[in-house]
């Protein structure tokens, strides 16, 4: 029996029901619902997390039309030396396979501007495939500049060159070279926005680069913690409190509040366990977080309302989150 969008509970069940090779070292899925039913609506930025083999779980942008709701499609570029991921997706998935699914949720959302720059490192393309799409149906003025290491590993590179000729630069090192930031990105104006996903160092050149407009100016999407040192430091014991059981929990030196959670058989959902994904993301009831996430921005961590309890931790006493 087939069910409306809004019946959906997560983590639900997706089919895969095909899977291609779309360029060097990258495949693209499409997940359809099992029965038939349309899927969870989104909007362009979003993610799901894919439930793949022995506990692994992991992040991948929806590619496909935010209209058409009968499938999602996602790319996944191969890791050799990643945490194993993206090597089941490619040499273990088949079609056929039925595997659980969270979601959408969007860390990297696609607000009103006066025009976009978007930029691409890689499989960073992805999030924007449909923030372009978005862009194009409202009008705005945007531009893409999509760098990657050769031509043959960037998806739908001679695509979007076709379709939005003059606006999409495509921009492989083997013939241009290392990226020449201040030539790309030129003068960033008031109400001009830059979205950009892709390779750390990518992204730190292009905060800095814009300076004191990025805080403004620059949205992006990381696969890496901002600071990795950050996550590395230890910290100092605190106590928390879970809001819906009352149970008060001692979080030790070295150890995150997710951790401690799974050790006394509390349930909770988690992936990345570095800040990056927002799947544990929890509302903040009372007290004081010390955020250590790649998400939230400097305005976010203020206000002190959500906390990323895989990496993030207490500040004194009196933390209180809705778990």
């Amino acid at each position: 029996m087939s069910r409306a969008a809004g019946e959906f509970a997560p983590p639900f069940e997706v089919e895969v029901a095909s899977i291609a090779s779309i360029a060097d070292g990258v495949v693209e899925l499409v997940l359809a619902d099992p029965h038939g039913s349309p899927l969870p609506e989104w909007e362009p930025g979003a993610h799901v997390d894919l439930h793949l083999a022995d506990g692994l779980i992991r992040q991948y942008s929806l590619t496909s039309d935010p209209a058409e709701c009968s499938h999602y499609r996602v790319a996944v570029l191969r890791e050799v030396e990643g945490r194993g991921g993206s090597e089941y997706v490619h040499t273990a998935l088949k079609v056929g396979d039925v595997i659980a699914c969270d979601g959408p949720r969007n860390n990297f959302p696609l607000v009103a501007a006066k025009s976009y720059h978007f930029i691409a490192g890689g499989i960073g393309i992805t999030p924007l495939v449909q923030m372009m799409e978005s862009a194009e149906r409202s009008a705005t003025p945007w531009r893409l500049t999509y760098f990657g290491r050769t031509a043959g590993s960037m998806a739908w590179a001679k695509d979007l060159e076709a379709r939005f000729p003059g606006r999409v630069d495509v921009r492989p090192d083997d013939a241009f070279g290392r990226p020449d930031l201040p030539v790309v990105l030129g003068d960033v104006g008031e109400g001009d926005l830059v979205y950009a996903c892709g390779p750390h160092g990518l992204l730190d050149a292009i905060s800095v680069h814009l300076g004191d407009r990025a805080a403004e100016a620059l949205h992006v999407e990381r696969f890496a913690p901002i600071d990795a040192e950050v996550l590395r430091d230890a910290g100092t014991p605190f106590s928390v409190t879970l809001d819906r059981s009352g149970l008060t929990l001692e979080v030790p030196a070295g150890r995150s509040i997710l951790e401690v959670m799974e050790e006394r058989g509390i349930p909770v959902i988690s992936s990345c366990r570095e800040g990056t994904c927002g799947t544990c993301e929890t509302a903040i009831i009372s007290g004081e977080a010390d955020h250590r996430d790649s998400i939230l921005s400097d305005e976010e961590k203020a206000d002190n309302e959500t906390m990323m309890i895989c990496c993030s931790r207490g500040i004194g006493t009196g933390l209180v989150i809705d778990a």
